[in-house]
């Protein structure tokens, strides 16, 4: 269990939650000593704010939450680490879903990288009572953190070799068959874009390959970005755009995330889910500006930018998930600045080809109060990817709607009818909140999974 939860213990500190609109209401209710406490304090009764009331002999005695309505469970998670050390409970929340969003989002607010320095954060705990699904909720907060563990580990710690090992561990744990296409053994299976993006580096690309249920059951193939680094190749970045470039795998990380919550879950579905994971480095065997890639569906592609490596690996796994005419294939990448233009760092935009499916993913995305909208997959602009020596130019012409051409390119390379959902986000925290401290952040999972569970569980 993780060390922010306790499903025992003698004393806990009740956390009372409240609206604003409900501040006088409750205030009325309480004694002269705290009245008078809170009125010497003058606290401002605002979304997010917290006030700590003491009891008869200085001790802690209570903890009020302002809440912004009464669906927000994201201002639990401010509470794990700005509290005093010790043990807290929830009052008088009846309603088992939001109990259970609340105490993960403490749970996630509670998350510290720790790899390289002691944990700085109070060591507080929260009281899960027996009616609560201690073993699911455990599990979905540690998926999460290792989604952020993956993003915020930097390179030299994090390469194609060991997101493989992450990835290999956690088929195992599930019982589920893993395999890997390495270095050269990549254009032998014919996935070329994966090996001309990542030869460069003396760290070999990979394809990681995992699949897990039943086969009768319906195909559901996840595909993530896994740029272990993107310098931007020849097309060199400058320093400040290469500062935050360890967070080019969150792609992968996400998607191994959103796995992992689907087999502990154990939806009735045949997993299968896709990395391609490449350093987009420099050196004399580096592709180049002009060169032309045969792709993995016999399309043609000139590179007129080796910084838009992204969609080149990522159109050799969808090549290959989209093969097996899976039900669902998602991706996930963080593949253009221009969808962080559109939609900011903290909404995830995403095509699809569906019209039913946009509508039940923004449905989803509104219940679980995590943001994702929708571009469109605009089909004019097709013509702004054409090229004069191939069937494609990986780069746009145009410097405009830069997600949208990104998303065009990848839908050359998946059939017409297939149900495909392309994420391109952030994946990081530029500034923390809630329940999401600064650095690597799992996006769109929650969406996704209250989704595939609706579409799946029954």
């Amino acid at each position: 269990m993780l060390k922010c939860f306790i499903e025992q213990t003698e004393r806990s500190i009740p956390i009372v939650s409240l609206t604003a609109k409900q501040w006088d209401s409750w205030l009325a209710k309480q004694k002269p000593a705290a009245q008078q406490w809170l009125a010497t304090l003058n606290f401002s009764v605002k979304p997010g704010s917290t006030v700590l009331l003491p009891g008869s002999e200085g001790q802690l005695d209570q903890v009020v939450l302002i809440l912004n309505d009464a669906a927000d469970f994201w201002s639990f998670g401010c509470l794990s680490c700005s509290l005093p050390p010790g043990h807290y409970h929830y009052v008088d929340i009846n309603d088992e879903v939001f109990f259970h969003r609340a105490a993960m989002a403490w749970g996630l607010g509670a998350y510290e990288f720790t790899r390289y320095q002691a944990a700085t954060k109070p060591q507080v705990q929260l009281l899960i009572p027996p009616t609560a699904n201690i073993q699911a909720l455990n599990a979905k907060v540690k998926a999460i953190y290792r989604v952020r563990d993956l993003i915020n580990t930097p390179t030299e710690d994090m390469g194609p070799a060991e997101l493989a090992d992450t990835f290999v561990k956690l088929g195992k744990s599930f019982h589920a068959s893993v395999k890997q296409i390495v270095g050269d053994d990549l254009l032998k299976e014919n996935y070329p874009a994966i090996h001309a993006v990542g030869r460069a580096s003396p760290r070999e690309p990979r394809l990681l390959d995992l699949t897990w249920g039943d086969k009768n059951n319906p195909k559901v193939s996840l595909v993530g970005k896994g740029v272990c680094f993107d310098s931007g190749g020849l097309n060199l970045k400058s320093g400040s755009g290469m500062t935050l470039m360890k967070k080019d795998m969150g792609g992968a990380a996400n998607a191994i995330g959103l796995a992992e919550m689907i087999m502990l879950l154990k939806l009735p579905v045949r997993l299968r889910l896709l990395v391609p994971a490449a350093e987009n480095v420099v050196s004399g065997n580096a592709y180049k500006p002009g060169d032309v890639i045969k792709m993995r569906n016999g399309l043609s592609v000139e590179v007129g930018n080796t910084d838009a490596e992204g969609r080149l690996i990522l159109a050799d796994a969808l090549n290959e998930a989209d093969s097996e005419n899976p039900d669902l294939l998602i991706d996930f990448s963080t593949l253009t600045g221009a969808a962080r233009v559109a939609v900011g760092t903290e909404i995830a935009a995403f095509f699809t080809n569906k019209e039913g499916l946009a509508s039940a993913l923004l449905k989803n995305s509104e219940e679980a109060q995590d943001p994702m909208w929708r571009l469109p997959l605009y089909k004019p602009y097709q013509k702004l990817l054409e090229s004069k020596i191939a069937n494609l130019n990986n780069s746009a012409s145009s410097s405009y709607a830069g997600a949208i051409t990104a998303a065009l390119f990848l839908a050359n390379f998946i059939k017409e009818e297939t149900h495909w959902v392309h994420i391109d986000f952030n994946a990081y925290n530029v500034a923390a909140r809630p329940g999401r401290p600064e650095g690597g952040e799992a996006m769109a999972i929650f969406s996704l999974l209250g989704y595939l569970v609706k579409k799946y569980s029954a």
